[in-house]
Order: C-alpha cells, then sequence, then structure tokens
C-alpha cells in the first residue's frame, strides 16, 4: 500500500503512520514491535503460535520473478525446497506457505517476503509484492515492485504541473501487433494548475519503459517484439466504480485493494469506457545488448 503514503502524510500532517500487525483472511500472520518506525522500515515478526510457517525461495531473473501463474498448492519440487522458519537467511525473498489450525495444509498466500533481520532469533519480515501480480508479452515479466518503482519515476514529471496520481492499474494488451503495456492513471489536479502537455505525459510513458527491466527494454527496442507502452488518463471517480464492482461480485470492502494488474474483461471494459486521453511512448527506451543490469542504462 506503499503508493498511499504520500497522500496520507499530507492529510495527516505529519502524524505517525502506523500499521501493526500483518494478516490474511487464513491467520494472522505477525506483528511490527517498532510501530513508530517509518512506513518504508516497517518489518514483522511472525508469532509461531499462529500457524506453521514454511517458505519457498524465490528464484528472480532480472530482478523480476521467474513464475507468473500461483496455484494454490506445492508440486513435489517445491515442497523439497520449503525452508522451516529457523532456517531463513538474511536478505533472502520467500513466498509464504501456511499450515492452519482450520485445516490448510501447505497453502501458498501468495506474499513474497524479504528477510529484514532478527529480533532475538526470530526472523522479521518485510513485505515485498503479491507474486501472482505480472505483466507479460513476449519473454519480458514486470512484477509489482518492479512496475510500481518506474510508475513512481514517471509521476515525478508531473510535480510542476501540481498533479498527483490517484489510483493506477495496467494490463498487458496483446490485441494489438505487437502487444504492448497499458497503464490506466486517475489524476488529482488542482483547479488552477496549468494543464498538462500531451509531451509531459509522453515522457511518463518513456520514463516507465526506461525504469523497466533489460529484457522488456530488449523487447522493445531490439526484438520489437513489444509496442510502445500507453498511459491512459481515466476520469475521476474510476477506481471507485471499480471497487464497487468489485464488492458486487462479492470481495470483501475490509480487505479491497486496487489491482495493480487486471486480466478480467469486464473490468478492462469498465476502465477502457471511462477514458479522457491516451498517450504513447514516443520512443524505444536504451538498451545495450549483453547487458544485465536491471533498470536504466546510463
Amino acid at each position: 500500500m506503499s503508493q498511499y503514503i504520500p497522500t496520507l502524510d499530507y492529510y495527516g500532517n505529519g502524524l505517525p503512520l502506523v500499521c501493526t500487525m500483518y494478516a490474511s483472511s487464513e491467520c494472522y500472520f505477525g506483528v511490527n514491535l517498532n510501530p513508530l518506525c517509518k512506513p518504508s522500515e516497517v518489518s514483522y515478526t511472525l508469532i509461531p503460535t499462529m500457524a506453521y510457517f514454511e517458505f519457498l525461495p524465490v528464484h528472480r531473473n532480472n530482478g523480476v520473478t521467474s513464475s507468473i501463474s500461483m496455484p494454490k498448492s506445492l508440486n513435489e519440487k517445491e515442497q523439497q525446497e520449503l525452508v522451516d522458519l529457523s532456517d531463513v537467511k538474511l536478505g533472502q525473498e520467500y513466498e509464504l506457505v501456511v499450515t492452519t489450525y482450520a485445516g490448510l495444509y501447505r497453502y501458498r498466500v501468495g506474499d513474497v517476503l524479504r528477510v529484514a533481520g532478527f529480533k532475538n532469533k526470530s526472523p522479521q519480515f518485510n513485505f515485498i509484492c503479491r507474486k501472482n501480480v505480472a505483466l507479460s508479452i513476449d519473454s519480458d515479466k514486470t512484477d509489482e515492485v518492479e512496475l510500481h518503482k518506474a510508475v513512481e519515476n514517471a509521476v515525478t514529471h508531473l510535480m510542476p504541473f501540481d498533479v498527483t496520481l490517484t489510483e493506477y492499474t495496467s494490463f498487458a494488451d496483446t490485441t494489438t501487433i505487437p502487444g504492448h503495456y497499458v497503464i490506466f492513471w486517475e489524476l488529482s489536479v488542482n483547479n488552477e494548475a496549468t494543464p498538462v502537455p500531451p509531451s509531459v505525459f509522453e515522457d511518463c510513458c518513456l520514463a516507465i519503459e526506461e525504469s523497466l527491466n533489460s529484457v522488456y527494454r530488449q523487447g522493445r527496442a531490439s526484438d520489437k517484439s513489444i509496442g510502445p507502452l500507453e498511459i491512459k488518463i481515466v476520469e475521476n471517480g474510476t477506481f471507485d466504480k471499480l471497487m464497487d464492482y468489485a464488492i458486487s461480485l462479492g470481495a470483501s470492502i475490509n480487505q479491497y485493494k486496487t489491482p495493480r494488474c487486471v486480466k478480467f474483461a469486464p473490468i478492462i471494459e469498465l476502465l477502457s469506457s471511462r477514458v479522457a486521453s491516451s498517450y504513447f511512448s514516443p520512443k524505444c527506451p536504451k538498451w545495450v545488448p549483453g547487458h544485465k543490469q536491471w533498470g536504466n542504462v546510463s
């Protein structure tokens, strides 16, 4: 939920942002032993009596997780890779797996956690992302963390115009040839602000592409297997309507979070019906053959 921190800081006027616990529908997981820390520094100490916790190591390729789909059950190879709570390693990322009192056995919660430190001998974890959130057109894979960092880099172009990003989501549009990433943005605009020129939104498109991994940039700049990234500006209130739609399908209003990647056709249709304007990246992002670094190329 880190995208909401600037807004909460603005309205909170310096009040501390406190997240006391880490929990889900399956069970409670852990607590934040330093509730007054900065939101970016929050870590959770798992409580071993809440469930039996195991951890599946996350393998990354060029900064992105190696799997897009995420079944809730583990295959035989994955079960052999599981690590107990007492054996996790500092700095390593894991997918959380729980066995609960209610009867879930080795259930994949879908959260990716990173070991941030230890309280005495108890490991503490940063929440990183949901594993099953990914964009992909060809061989590229973009996860939630990478997408969010890219969007954060792009919105800095809007600051001189007193415009802030309220909400966003994305989808991989494969109806075009080649397919391309589409990012839906809902903006908050000061009525007295100077209108944002189209060229600035195009710069935002390019900034997102420049922030993505080298596999994506190779597909754009060299292989031409990925088309220019598109930002679609939607009308105010669009994401409220998206939440209402999700709740009408049975989602819990207490646990609803805006999805960062959508694939369900009715949701894409809802978002597309409220597009006010759209912009494409004006050129290909930088890419150097053989360059393996994730992110910008200088």
